[in-house]
């Protein structure tokens, strides 16, 4: 976190939140993150779970992604919750989302904001798809040529690839633009990302927190149906006040 590239980054968001929530009356700040809920989630060494038989393990997973702010609360019809797929119940549960999935309910929750609104995400991979196809690491010469020729980028035949991969890592955060970034701003909206490694600067956390505590202290039949259902009320029951 004290990189100094990472410590930029933070600099950079800071003054631009803080800027931004300077200006009150003008683009709502949404925060979108995704969360799981496993199946066996419960309140350990609590009277109220007292002989109350918790089962061995995490079992299944729900997967869950929304978006609010502290003008409005969740946004509205924005809710995915979907169960992990099998296999991946011991994987962190980055591994049940992709960029397919995300990118559609990213979308689908940008049609339902009100107003134009700055969203605040962090930079999971499958929220940082680029719009341009990049020279990988291993990119034959041939391909990395014609990349740098597309970008009138002047090189030497005579350079080596190693060469070349150098120009390409040069050219990288000028040319580097999200899939995601554009779609949000083509329909009147902005996106910031936080800094790697500081969730904590996103408040949809604590209201994360405050779901799982009511999940956990409502599931006494470790069904994952019944998880399920008490995730949608926990969430619905999430008000404006929350989030403010």
């Amino acid at each position: 976190m004290e990189r100094n590239d990472i410590v930029a980054l933070r600099c950079t968001f800071l003054r631009k939140i803080c800027t931004l929530r300077e200006q009150k009356g003008t683009r709502p700040i949404v925060y979108l993150d995704e969360t799981s809920i496993n199946q066996n989630h419960s309140r350990q060494n609590d009277e109220e779970t007292a002989g109350l038989k918790v089962p061995t393990g995490k079992g299944g997973r729900l997967i869950i992604c929304h978006a609010g702010s502290a003008k409005y609360g969740f946004v509205n019809d924005s809710k995915l919750i979907f169960r992990a797929n099998v296999g991946n119940f011991e994987s962190d549960y980055h591994t049940s989302m992709n960029a397919d999935v995300f990118r559609n309910w990213f979308i689908l929750m940008l049609n339902h904001l009100e107003e134009p609104s700055v969203i605040v995400m962090d930079n999971a991979s499958y929220h940082s798809m680029l719009m341009d196809n990049f020279p990988k690491s291993n990119s034959r010469k041939a391909f990395i040529e014609e990349w740098l020729k597309n970008k009138n980028v002047n090189f030497s035949p005579q350079e080596r690839l190693s060469e070349l991969r150098e120009r390409v890592k040069k050219l990288v955060p000028t040319y580097k633009r999200y899939e995601l970034d554009e779609i949000a701003l083509q329909m009147g909206h902005e996106v910031i990302r936080l800094p790697p490694y500081h969730c904590q600067y996103n408040p949809i956390e604590l209201i994360w927190a405050q779901v799982k505590a009511e999940v956990a202290k409502k599931n006494n039949s470790f069904k994952m149906a019944d998880v399920e259902k008490l995730a949608h009320a926990a969430i619905d029951a999430v008000t404006q006040n929350d989030w403010e």
